[in-house]
């Protein structure tokens, strides 16, 4: 937000703003981090120059001193700022993002914008944007953090997904397919198989198994290092019954140990390499 001007939001003696909260803030963050509600900002009708302290309707110089409030300006989000970060308004998102809009494009299903590299490339989920973070909990539409999207289109905000990798969890944490490429892990496992001998009583033990990453089942021989799928080679799966007897359990759902691990607005940095930022 522009240092130059300020947001009416109430209907106070002096502003007739929006019904919000009868105070003035510089910027929409700075409002929604001290109140208890989130600004409506399509609902602003008035700003307040913070050089000539003249109250006026929303435009993007003022009216009374001829200051521009921002390099940036969009009259839908009432958005001012000074900041080159390739800002552009997608009408689809309903609000301002950053990055530049050569490098982006509005997927109708998914209803956010992603990197023009993904397009008819990536997973389709209807409004996945429109959704919480499933690390944080927090709203993935409106966000000011980068959003990744992970092969099995579920978004999560990059932050989130580093501090998965750190602690050792690399799947997703909606549908636990694995978010990264896990072949140089899976390797390590068939050759801690291949030298962890089981006892004679498991040797012809054979188990039912649905693979979280191909999501199809197999039937192996049981290992207590791991179970891997035998059409992926994947050791991200779980235990499931056989299909010949349903009635009976060929376990619970342990599986392997090596279980693996998407759009903000203008407001933020750089846009990601998957989904723009909002401002």
């Amino acid at each position: 937000m522009s240092g130059k001007v300020s947001l009416s939001l109430g209907t106070g003696p002096v502003l007739d703003g929006s019904p919000c909260c009868m105070k003035i803030y510089s910027c929409r963050v700075c409002h929604d981090e001290n109140e208890n509600h989130e600004i409506q900002r399509n609902k602003v009708t008035q700003i307040k120059c913070l050089q000539c302290a003249v109250v006026q309707e929303v435009n993007k110089n003022c009216s009374s001193c001829g200051i521009e409030f921002g390099k940036y300006f969009c009259v839908k989000c009432r958005l001012y700022d000074d900041a080159d970060k390739g800002q552009f308004h997608c009408d689809g998102c309903g609000l301002c993002r950053v990055g530049g809009q050569e490098k982006f494009f509005h997927c109708e299903k998914c209803d956010m914008c992603l990197a023009i590299t993904l397009k008819g490339k990536h997973k389709c989920i209807e409004d996945s944007s429109r959704r919480n973070c499933a690390v944080c909990l927090e709203d993935l539409h409106t966000s000011r953090t980068d959003a990744h999207i992970p092969k099995c289109g579920h978004l999560i905000h990059r932050l989130c997904l580093e501090s998965c990798m750190k602690t050792g969890n690399y799947a997703c944490p909606t549908c636990g397919e694995s978010l990264v490429d896990m072949k140089k892990a899976w390797k390590i496992l068939d050759d801690e198989v291949a030298n962890t001998k089981m006892p004679d009583e498991y040797k012809d033990f054979n188990v039912f198994i649905l693979c979280k990453d191909c999501h199809k089942e197999s039937k192996v021989l049981f290992h207590v290092i791991g179970l891997k799928c035998q059409h992926c080679g994947s050791y991200n799966t779980c235990r499931t019954d056989d299909p010949d007897n349903k009635g009976n359990k060929t376990g619970g759902a342990e599986g392997s140990t090596s279980d693996e691990t998407q759009s903000s607005s203008t407001s933020n940095d750089a846009a990601s390499e998957d989904g723009s930022k909002m401002t």
